[in-house]
């Protein structure tokens, strides 16, 4: 047993879909952002992963919470719950006294006082001491490796799971921003209109999901990178017999077209309002895609041809906003908190 702990120190990306935690500069949790609890008490039964195998598969006892939706805190109690569940997966092993914590965590750049001081006092429920925000847009730059403290404009487009942050960063501020509720979740619950709609086949939220990372696509002409069908397995939304249907690249691109214009419609708007120096950075630097968001196949190609700057997926867009808390973790007085 430890009979004493020292500071701990985490950066965090508390996301819609997935909280990604690192501590001593490696990423030590990446789970879904989802907790079990038990109807009648109220406690904690699983977290991340196992939790998700439960969500859409419980019995009357338990209920599976998201207890974020459109990058906010929509459950107060239940992100405490997954908060502290997660970062448990973190300091393992016993402890006499529980760890005085260090944090960072990654808030979307459209955020109200309100719904910051909320994530402020889920962090320090959940045994945070010192706690720094970050807008996520500002993170995912660091992460990419960008000189965000360069008299030079950059611009990130982070597409998560509950919202979209468009920001034109330099000189470790950011100068022109905008933040939609439109994301991920947004392209799941498109697949399930479509495929009620169009086939008459209900899908649950995972199985949309499932058919957005096998066929998700911004183009109806991928070429060589086009994927094979996805069959679908489901119940007739009328009948309740049981249905297999094949679906194509195309028809889900069709029917993501809404959603993909709107983050177009978000990226001009932020465009239209960046100073003229910077939008010339921006030109000549590509705008960069980050968040699952970015995976979407065809997306980067689609928004080159569509606003005629280059843009460019990052490497690691799933993690670009946790290892950007990460890199602000240890040089804290270096760049830009809200306190």
């Amino acid at each position: 047993m430890k009979w004493f702990s020292l500071n701990k120190e985490i950066a965090m990306d508390l996301g819609t879909a997935n909280t990604i935690i690192i501590s001593n500069e490696k990423i030590v949790v990446d789970q879904p952002s989802v907790v079990a609890l038990d109807r009648r008490t109220d406690r904690m039964i699983a977290v991340g992963e196992r939790a998700k195998e439960m969500h859409e598969k419980t019995n009357a006892d338990i209920r599976t919470v998201r207890p974020l939706r459109d990058g906010v805190i929509a459950d107060f109690d239940a992100c405490e719950k997954m908060m502290r569940g997660l970062i448990k997966m973190v300091h393992t092993g016993s402890s006499l006294f529980s760890p005085s914590m260090k944090m960072v965590i990654g808030v979307p750049s459209g955020s109200t006082e309100v719904e910051l001081r909320a994530v402020r006092d889920s962090a320090e429920h959940a045994g945070g001491r010192e706690i720094y925000l970050i807008y996520e847009p500002m993170a995912a730059a660091i992460g990419i490796g960008l000189d965000v403290t360069a008299p030079e404009g950059n611009m990130v487009v982070d597409i998560g799971g509950g919202t979209t942050e468009i920001a034109v960063i330099s000189m470790g501020g950011i100068v022109t921003n905008n933040s939609i509720k439109v994301a991920g979740d947004d392209l799941n619950a498109d697949i399930q209109e479509y495929m009620s709609r169009q086939h008459n086949v209900k899908v649950s939220e995972r199985m949309a999901e499932r058919i957005k990372i096998n066929v998700g696509s911004a183009l109806t002409e991928l070429g060589d990178e086009a994927p094979e069908d996805y069959i679908v397995y489901g119940p007739n939304r009328i009948t309740a017999l049981p249905m297999e249907v094949p679906v194509c690249y195309q028809e889900i691109a069709h029917c993501l077209e809404k959603t993909v214009s709107r983050v177009e419609a978000a990226v001009l708007s932020a465009l239209e309002n960046t100073p003229p120096e910077l939008y010339a950075d921006i030109v000549h630097n590509g705008i960069w895609l980050t968040g699952g968001g970015a995976r979407l196949r065809g997306l980067d190609k689609r928004l080159t041809d569509k606003i005629n700057i280059p843009f460019h997926v990052a490497e690691d867009p799933l993690h670009s906003v946790a290892k950007g808390t990460g890199i602000a973790l240890k040089n804290i007085h270096r760049y830009a908190f809200l306190m």
